[in-house]
C-alpha cells in the first residue's frame, strides 16, 4: 500500500488565514461605550452611608432604573416577541396549532384503563404512601 506524503505546513498561508479570520471577527465586533447597571442581574441594594448627603434631584434616573428592574423581572415571553436563544424556542408558543376536537379519533387518544391497570395504579399509590411514611419515620 502506498502512503501519500503529507505536505509540510506552510506557515505563511496559516498566518494569512488567521489574519483574515481576525479581520472578519473585528468587522462584526461591537464595543459598548455606554456603561450602566445590568437590569437583568439581581443586585443587592445597600443602604447609603449616614454621613453622606444624598441629592434627591436625580429622581428621574431612579424611576428609569426601577422601570428597567421591573421589566427585567418579567418572564421572557413578556419581555421579547420572539425567543432570544435556542433553549427558549422550546415552549415559547403555547397556543395549540389545532383546535382540540374530542370526537376526532385521529387526534384524541383518551386514557383507557382496564382492571389490571386500575389494580396497578392502586398498588403504586399504596407503595408510594408506604415509602413516604418510612422516610418520615426515619427523619424523626
Amino acid at each position: 500500500m502506498e502512503q501519500k506524503e503529507v505536505a509540510p505546513v506552510n506557515y505563511v498561508h496559516q498566518n494569512a488565514i488567521h489574519c483574515e479570520t481576525i479581520k472578519k471577527e473585528q468587522r462584526y465586533q461591537k464595543f459598548e461605550r455606554d456603561y450602566a447597571v445590568n437590569p437583568y442581574k439581581k443586585t443587592h441594594l445597600l443602604a447609603e452611608k449616614p454621613h453622606v448627603y444624598i441629592d434627591t434631584e436625580n429622581i428621574e434616573d431612579k424611576e428609569e432604573f426601577i422601570e428597567l428592574y421591573r421589566r427585567a423581572r418579567n418572564v421572557p415571553t413578556a419581555k421579547y416577541d420572539y425567543p432570544q436563544t435556542e433553549g427558549q424556542s422550546y415552549g415559547w408558543f403555547t397556543t395549540p396549532l389545532l383546535e382540540t376536537d374530542r370526537s376526532d379519533i385521529r387526534l384524541h387518544h383518551p386514557r383507557k384503563m382496564s382492571e389490571v391497570t386500575k389494580y396497578m395504579a392502586i398498588a403504586w399509590k399504596y407503595k408510594e404512601q408506604a415509602d413516604n411514611q418510612a422516610t418520615t419515620e426515619q427523619n424523626q
